[in-house]
């Protein structure tokens, strides 16, 4: 498949090892690409090198693609080391591929308005903003400890002899869609020596929504040799949520758990299918939902919840979630058998009772 011999744009199922006609070609539904500068009608129509012209044609095509909405509403942009992701004709967010070594992560997360819910520290200055922990990018998955590697506190210039490393293998797919839009990355874990101790796929579908931005976040991990996840409370998906959300804010910001419990007191540590932390951001109460599917190991979650903003589920850490050191929360796989995780997050307007977080957990749990 491809376009016309004259063209460097080319259909890119696996677009990582593929010719882009510029480094900002945008990918349409079916992998082709759509427009070097962004959505727009251009998004309807296929470029080719057997375009020699604007015909009657392709005049309708044009009249038509005015007269409806945009043909593809989450689309993605390759750059050298990120992914950009735009939905409905508006930047959404970026997805960091791991240039520099330093764990992949997405920055900043958006509500459908536009508000950004997420701590803009280290990637950007912005006032007022606490700056401690430096590895919580956005949102990210890592761990602490595997075969004693630290997978969680990889930023650049950190030296330490236990810290391993990411690199991009390459990028599977990035198909966007009127609904939603999916991308598909594989990475390679790397003990301090270099060598890949393990992959991961990381599959990050985004949903248009007119109220809601959605993202179901997949990570398949498939060991090159046995690995053993550590029993450490630093890990595991996480998301690093704007200052003025956070309770230690008191500005309002609150973090419930299913189950009714409430603040990092009764939150922090304990097993919950879902989690939601809400509070102010530009004199607006938005929130953020993450919520553990029932097929990931050990579900649900322990969550290791700050009252300083972060917001993570990890299954690990028992012996400092219990404030037991007889309990080990290890988990060792063997090689050759891959484990997934899968989590959706949910951004939304308003607090938790604004949402119906058990629906939308019972829907998530539905899916296959």
């Amino acid at each position: 498949m491809g376009t016309g011999s004259g063209s460097k744009s080319r259909i890119i199922s696996s677009f990582g090892n593929s010719e882009l006609g510029s480094n900002k070609d945008v990918l349409g539904t079916d992998g082709t690409i759509m427009s070097s500068r962004g959505t727009g009608i251009s998004g309807c129509v296929r470029r080719s090198s057997k375009w020699k012209g604007v015909n009657m044609i392709s005049r309708v095509l044009l009249t038509l693609c005015l007269a409806l909405p945009l043909c593809a509403q989450v689309t993605f942009t390759q750059e050298k080391d990120r992914i950009s992701v735009s939905i409905d004709g508006q930047p959404y967010t970026e997805f960091f591929l791991s240039a520099d070594g330093n764990k992949p992560y997405v920055y900043p997360l958006r509500t459908a308005s536009g508000v950004i819910v997420t701590r803009h520290f280290p990637m950007e200055k912005f006032p007022g903003e606490t700056n401690d922990h430096p590895h919580h990018r956005g949102m990210f998955f890592s761990h602490g400890e595997i075969n004693g590697y630290n997978f969680w506190a990889t930023e650049p210039g950190t030296k330490s002899p236990e810290k391993g490393s990411m690199a991009l293998k390459k990028v599977v797919e990035a198909k966007a869609g009127r609904r939603s839009g999916t991308i598909q990355v594989v990475f390679d874990g790397l003990d301090p020596r270099g060598k890949a101790i393990m992959t991961e796929t990381r599959t990050i579908t985004f949903h248009s929504d007119p109220k809601l931005r959605m993202i179901d976040y997949e990570i398949k991990i498939d060991p090159l040799e046995k690995l053993k996840f550590g029993d450490t409370k630093e890990g595991t998906f996480g998301i690093r949520l704007a200052t003025s959300m956070t309770e230690d804010a008191k500005l309002g910001g609150r973090m419930v758990a299913s189950g009714g419990k409430e603040t990092e007191k009764e939150v922090w540590g304990k097993r919950a299918a879902w989690l939601d932390y809400y509070g102010p951001v530009d004199g607006q109460t938005v929130g953020v939902l993450v919520m553990d599917h029932p097929t990931n190991p050990r579900h649900p979650t322990y969550w290791h919840t700050r009252a300083y903003g972060l917001l993570a589920a990890n299954i690990f850490g028992v012996h400092d979630f219990l404030n037991d050191k007889t309990q080990d929360g290890s988990m060792t796989v063997e090689a050759g058998q891959p484990v997934r995780f899968r989590y959706r997050v949910v951004i939304h307007p308003g607090d938790v009772k604004a949402i119906d977080a058990p629906a939308m957990f019972k829907v998530f749990a539905a899916v296959k």
